[in-house]
Order: structure tokens, then C-alpha cells, then sequence
């Protein structure tokens, strides 16, 4: 006999290892908390809590990575990298509770964090378009043809389908709510017509109250609006109809949002608002919330690779996330190409967002996102 030894991936299943390993049902559970790693920054904490964090760290089996001096308090306030596994956090949410110098807020975000490290099911949110302007033309469909259309992204494995009338790519012009209705109409009318909202879940791609109200008595249960349900009509929609609200971040508007966007700090700015908006909308009674970070809407190009990168901080919101990058232009900076040609890209971008926590992908192409989904978490499973 000659003993084996090998490296393998983290990205497997490690509870069904274990299981086929045969380990013991606790200790599976057990051992599974210790797999994976969370790296958590911590800035600006004062420097007593962060001498009591490394200890308490330590003492579960993680670490807090701190500044040389900081044991003998050589500046006020650090900064300090926390690196733990999920059983590691468990046990620090209670530690730090009891804690002073700030560390109760830090026990609860680490409380949060726990809460929602968990897998799930990624939904598509297949996009169609009723106007003649939006970046892909691809996207672009009129009744009868959209029907076809919509029965196609079912086939393929949507679990919603966004249906916008009015073009949001940078320096789209908006148009009236009654143009907006009227491009909508006779898909709308077939949509309830062949009762397809009983197959698929509808979204409205509108931030007009009276286009959104239209929607709604027509059958969609979602709106998604680009402008983050600043305004009081769309919350009351929302709570009046129990719809689920998508909530996007954008820096400006269509017509300015790429004129030089700048950020202090991207995902703590983009962060804030959402918490925010969230918050606005609970106050109405929405708890239905899913939030979208905004890809390319008022960003550069770096700032859409940090939202992308540190996506499993708006986690802690405890909202599902969503990415919409199908096709956009951050792609072509990357990788100079045509709107038709960034097929290949854009399932590289979403895969990336769906391994940092993204629960809804917002796509042109459903069909190739569904396969690439599917191959991709039968590489993670044993």
C-alpha cells in the first residue's frame, strides 16, 4: 500500500466530503464552519478594543493583523485586518458583545455576517426592451416578436423578466409617461393575455409612478428602479401592490452619470445609500428588498471592479443582491470590443459577483448564463 497525499480545492463542498468521508454527523458540521475564510477590514478602531480583539481572536483560533506598536498603543486608533472562519466568528459575536471601545457594533456586524454565509439558488433576470434606443439592439423587441421573446428566456431558465420601455445607457433622453405606456401596451396586454406572470415573475425597468401602477394592475409583482425609490410614489406603489423593489445605486443621471464620477471611498458611499434607501422603504411598510450596487451607472471602471470585488459587504444589509454588467462598457475597458461581442466577458464578470454573494444576475444572453452557471457549481461540488 502507498499512501496519497494531495492538495485540493476550498471551493468544494466540504459538508458532503465529510459525509462521504464518513465523518460524524456533529463533527461535519463542526468541521464545515472551519473551511472557509472571511478577511474583514476594520479602520479607524480605537487602539484598547483593538488590543482586546486580537486577544479574543486568538483565543477562538482566528487573528486580527494589527500595525507594529499598536500593544503599546503608539497612535490612538489602528486599523486592523480580522482573518476567521465561520465557527471563529461565532464565537467572537459573543465575545464582543461584551466588549467596550465600540466592539459591541463590531460584534454585531460580525453577527450579520454569519447570518448571511450561507449558499443559494442564483436567479437570471432576463432583460427585454420596448424602445429603439437601449445600448444592445439585441435587446430590443416589439409585440408579437417579445412574446416569442419572453417564452424563450422561460425555456431557457428565467426566473424574471425585466421589461423596460425607456433606454437608461449614459446620455439616454427620457420620454413621457404616456410614450412610456404606449411602447409598453401591447406587450403588456399579450403578457396578461396568455397569463404568463403565472410562469414567470415581471419586473418593471421604470421609474415613473403612473408606468409603474400601469404594470402592476397588469400583473408584475417587481419594480426595479434605477433611481433608488427616491421618490415617495414608487415606496407607496410598492407597499400598496406588495411588490418586491429593486433598488439601484446611480451617481447622477442617465444624461451626467458618466461625466467623471468620483468616489471617496465607492463601496462605503454606495453602501450608504442603499442602507438608507432600505431603511426608507421599511418605513413604508417594503421589506421586499433587493439591492443593486449599479454597474456603470456613474463608475469607472475601477469603481465597478471594488463594488464587484467587495460585494459581500452589502451582504450585511441583509437584502439579496443583484449585478446587472451584461454587455457594458467596463468590459470594452478591459477588453476593447463591440456591445456584441462581450458575451465572453460579461459571464466572467457575473460568475466573479455570484462567488462574492451576488443572488440575481440581470442578463441579455439567459440560456449561455444558466449553462455557465450550471457547469460553474458542478466544479464547486465533489
Amino acid at each position: 500500500f502507498f499512501m496519497k497525499i494531495r492538495q485540493i480545492s476550498n471551493d468544494i463542498d466540504v459538508k458532503k466530503y465529510l459525509k462521504n468521508l464518513d465523518v460524524d454527523g456533529g463533527g461535519r458540521a463542526i468541521m464545515a464552519a472551519k473551511h472557509r475564510h472571511f478577511l474583514i477590514e476594520i479602520q479607524d478602531l480605537h487602539v484598547g478594543a483593538a488590543n482586546i480583539l486580537k486577544q479574543d481572536a486568538l483565543s477562538v483560533g482566528a487573528d486580527f493583523a494589527v500595525p507594529k506598536g499598536t500593544v503599546v498603543a503608539k497612535t490612538p486608533r489602528v486599523d486592523g485586518l480580522l482573518i476567521a472562519t465561520k465557527r471563529h466568528l461565532q464565537a467572537l459575536v459573543q465575545k464582543e458583545k461584551l466588549q467596550p471601545f465600540g466592539l459591541k457594533e463590531v460584534g454585531a456586524f460580525l453577527e450579520r455576517i454569519v447570518k448571511t454565509a450561507s449558499s443559494k439558488k442564483v436567479e437570471l433576470m432576463g432583460v427585454l426592451n420596448a424602445n429603439d434606443d437601449s445600448f444592445y439592439a439585441s435587446s430590443r423587441f416589439g409585440a408579437p416578436e417579445a412574446i416569442k421573446r419572453i417564452e424563450k428566456m422561460i425555456a431557457d431558465g428565467a426566473d424574471i423578466i425585466d421589461i423596460g420601455a425607456v433606454s437608461s445607457r449614459p446620455g439616454a433622453k427620457g420620454v413621457s409617461p404616456k410614450e412610456e405606456i404606449r411602447r409598453l401596451e401591447d406587450i403588456v396586454t399579450l403578457i396578461a393575455q396568455e397569463r404568463l406572470y403565472e410562469r414567470v415573475r415581471f419586473s418593471i425597468d421604470s421609474y415613473t409612478p403612473e408606468v409603474v401602477a400601469y404594470a402592476l394592475d397588469n400583473g408584475f409583482s417587481i419594480i426595479n428602479d434605477i433611481t433608488g425609490f427616491e421618490s415617495d410614489e414608487l415606496c407607496r406603489l410598492a407597499a400598496q401592490y406588495d411588490a418586491q423593489a429593486v433598488v439601484m445605486h446611480m451617481q447622477g443621471t442617465p444624461q451626467t452619470m458618466q461625466h467623471n464620477p468620483v468616489y471617496e471611498d465607492v463601496v462605503e458611499e454606495v453602501y450608504g445609500y442603499l442602507e438608507r434607501q432600505t431603511q426608507k422603504l421599511a418605513s413604508y411598510g417594503v421589506e421586499d428588498v433587493v439591492l443593486d450596487v449599479g454597474i456603470g451607472f456613474g463608475k469607472t471602471l475601477q469603481h465597478n471592479i471594488d463594488l464587484i470585488r467587495h460585494l459581500r459587504h452589502f451582504q450585511t444589509l441583509g437584502k439579496k443582491l443583484l449585478v446587472g454588467a451584461s454587455r457594458k462598457s467596463m468590459i470594452d475597458k478591459i477588453f476593447p470590443s463591440k456591445t456584441e461581442e462581450r458575451l465572453a466577458g460579461t459571464l466572467a464578470v457575473h460568475l466573479r459577483a455570484v462567488e462574492e454573494g451576488a443572488d440575481i444576475l440581470r442578463v441579455h444572453d439567459v440560456y449561455e448564463h444558466a449553462q455557465a452557471l450550471r457547469v460553474w457549481e458542478r466544479l464547486k461540488a465533489i
